[in-house]
């Protein structure tokens, strides 16, 4: 006969294991859900902290969480800072502002770059001397990282302790590597941003003594020497060095509206061909200087800052035109030779250099900015040349690769 109490027992174990794997498949379900979820609204730009904490929401409520708080890496690499939190007392998340790297379940996270599921959050308690923490049953922390490199972590903090099966934890470590690689492209996006400021001032700076400074130079040792004149009655002199100042002072402030010029003018959003296009349709009223653009690319293919780079360059050589050729006509060419992009300035003026020194000592034509536009083409990995035409006037040529591979493979 069979034994009823064996029966029983039977079906109550076949009842626990069929509601343990319900609950392992809610509990997988759930985890698809956010990183369904993750992927699906996973912000580019450098907004990514305020989106972490927007979606802590999503990760409470989809792993039935209790409470919970995302934490990234401060920059000096020895805490965690609290980015946001949802349901910690507003004393607690005063005191949880920042955390030590090695803290806990969070440091064995930051440490193993895995997922930890812990029984209780006594540890939090003991480590933080919060006793709020010791009310939850389970805790599980979700190391935000990229290349094996943690950059953050979700503490999620449970009612009731929950096994977690090495399917979900891969789960849940997916949706850590997603969320890593947007900190991390944060992270790329904001040092692009200070490099960009950084490398700007510097080339404001260089175009200010390249030019301006220089000029300044100049009028304090003819002030010292006009000085000198007049206490020793010299006449004559006195009046030159006078003269050389007010063409000092002229020459200054034509260099200072150029420089203001310069740095108000941004990359047009259509592109670097519609830029200069700008530049020449108001070339003449503003310099005297008619100005042709002869554009022989059928497309160009540079990127932004590439872009930008070559303005720059373009932009200067036409402001030297304008300032110190003498020219009556120039000319902006745009062309592709062979593997090269080149794009040509050149006038009918004055040149570069003095007659007979090829490439000798410069005449009159200085503040050139040359040293800045060299810096510029080493951006793009071009090369600059400069020389005096045969016919009279000069060329301002700059050159680099059109494969952006070879652009972006240059030191």
């Amino acid at each position: 006969m069979s034994d009823p109490g064996a029966m029983q027992r039977g079906r109550a174990l076949a009842v626990s294991a069929a509601r343990q794997e319900a609950a392992a498949a809610g509990e997988k379900l759930r985890a698809l859900q956010i990183f369904a979820e993750a992927t699906a609204s996973l912000p580019g730009d450098a907004g990514i902290e305020e989106w972490l904490g927007r979606f802590l929401a999503t990760m409470i409520r989809l792993t039935d969480a209790a409470a919970g708080a995302v934490r990234v890496v401060a920059e000096s690499g020895r805490h965690l800072r609290l980015v946001a939190s949802a349901g910690l007392p507003p004393e607690v998340a005063a005191r949880e502002k920042h955390m030590p790297l090695d803290c806990g379940a969070c440091g064995l996270a930051v440490r193993d770059a895995a997922v930890h599921a812990e029984g209780s959050a006594l540890a939090c308690a003991t480590h933080t001397s919060q006793p709020w923490f010791g009310g939850f049953g389970g805790m599980i922390v979700v190391p935000l990282a990229h290349q094996g490199k943690v950059l953050g972590v979700y503490n999620l903090f449970l009612r009731e302790a929950r096994a977690m099966s090495p399917e979900v934890a891969r789960l849940y470590r997916s949706i850590g590597e997603h969320l890593g690689m947007a900190l991390e492209n944060a992270r790329l996006a904001r040092e692009n941003v200070r490099m960009t400021v950084m490398n700007e001032r510097q080339m404001m700076a260089s175009e200010v003594h390249d030019s301006l400074a220089q000029t300044l130079a100049y009028m304090k040792m003819r002030l010292a020497l006009l000085l000198d004149t007049l206490r020793s009655g010299e006449r004559e002199r006195a009046l030159k060095y006078a003269s050389d100042l007010q063409h000092g002072l002229g020459e200054a402030y034509a260099d200072l509206r150029e420089l203001l010029a310069q740095f108000r003018s941004r990359m047009d959003p259509l592109g670097l061909v519609h830029a200069l296009e700008s530049i020449a349709a108001g070339f003449e009223d503003r310099t005297g200087v008619a100005l042709t653009v002869d554009n022989r690319l059928p497309e160009l293919d540079l990127g932004v800052d590439e872009e930008a780079n070559v303005f720059h360059i373009l932009q200067e050589a036409l402001a030297n035109v304008a300032r110190h050729s003498g020219a009556r006509r120039a000319r902006l060419v745009l062309e592709k030779r062979g593997t090269e992009y080149v794009f040509s300035v050149e006038d009918d003026g004055s040149g570069f250099f003095a007659l007979g020194s090829a490439q000798g000592s410069p005449n009159l034509r200085h503040h050139l900015g040359v040293n800045i536009m060299r810096e510029r083409a080493q951006r793009v990995a071009g090369r600059l040349e400069i020389a005096n035409l045969p016919q009279g006037g000069a060329r301002v040529r700059l050159v680099l690769p059109a494969l952006a591979a070879e652009r972006a493979a240059a030191p």
